[in-house]
């Protein structure tokens, strides 16, 4: 099974934090980090949530955004689902989400990031993971818990390691390659004729939603870049001309 972490951005209520403890525990997940939590994990309501997974508040990280960065995948969670234009909204199912997982190799590094209680993740937040996943539910009232959010992508994802086949020789692309891949995709539109800029960095982010919900191989990653390279060195050759 993967490296699981569950990233808790803007956390509000201390209650809520000690329960996704509690979830994480039941599927044997226990590193937690927080970003820009507005409580506190010593606060007693937490404490008192967490019930047997006070190991896990305990130990929560604190950090900035910036610790996305060191996950291989990234994976927000939606409850507002966009339009065909709106790419960082476009989802995934938690079961679709667990088949990749369970395709991964087991040494890859993926973090579920779950946002605020009262408004969820951000749009510049979401822009910030490789793929978004979407619990299916109720139209009269969509909204989940975020503790019962967190059981539930981690209920299939646990499903998934036990139902779909670990390919151990093919495994997920790493962080410092995703993050080369994503340079070397820039590099190449920047080099090529849009009407206008905002038409180019529709299709960056559309190729980069694309790398992160397909879920490469680093072989797979690796023959992306070089076809990427030789459309580089054709513009090169176009403008020699």
């Amino acid at each position: 099974m993967v490296k699981l972490s569950v990233v808790l951005i803007g956390v509000e209520n201390p209650g809520n934090l000690g329960a996704v403890c509690r979830a994480m525990k039941n599927f044997d997940v226990t590193e937690l980090v927080l970003v820009n939590p507005k409580c506190s994990p010593g606060e007693t309501e937490a404490i008192n949530r967490a019930k047997w997974a006070k190991d896990i508040l305990k130990k929560a990280k604190i950090a900035s955004i910036d610790v996305l960065k060191e996950y291989d995948l990234v994976v927000g969670t939606t409850g507002v689902l966009g339009d065909d234009y709106n790419l960082p909204r476009t989802p995934l199912t938690p079961a679709q989400l667990a088949t990749k997982l369970a395709e991964a190799g087991k040494n890859s590094k993926v973090a579920l990031v779950f946002g605020r209680e009262s408004d969820g993740l951000y749009n510049h937040e979401l822009a910030l993971c490789d793929a978004t996943v979407t619990i299916p539910t109720g139209k009269e009232y969509p909204s989940m818990n975020l503790s019962h959010a967190v059981a539930v992508v981690l209920y299939a994802i646990a499903v998934g390691s036990l139902s779909a086949p670990i390919i151990k020789k093919f495994p997920l692309v790493n962080a410092p390659t995703k993050q080369h891949l994503h340079r070397v995709m820039d590099e190449t539109l920047a080099g090529l004729p849009f009407a206008t800029k905002e038409k180019r960095e529709t299709q960056e982010v559309l190729w980069r939603r694309l790398v992160g919900k397909s879920g490469l191989t680093q072989r797979e990653a690796m023959a992306l870049m070089g076809f990427f390279r030789k459309v580089q060195q054709v513009q090169e050759n176009v403008q020699k001309k």
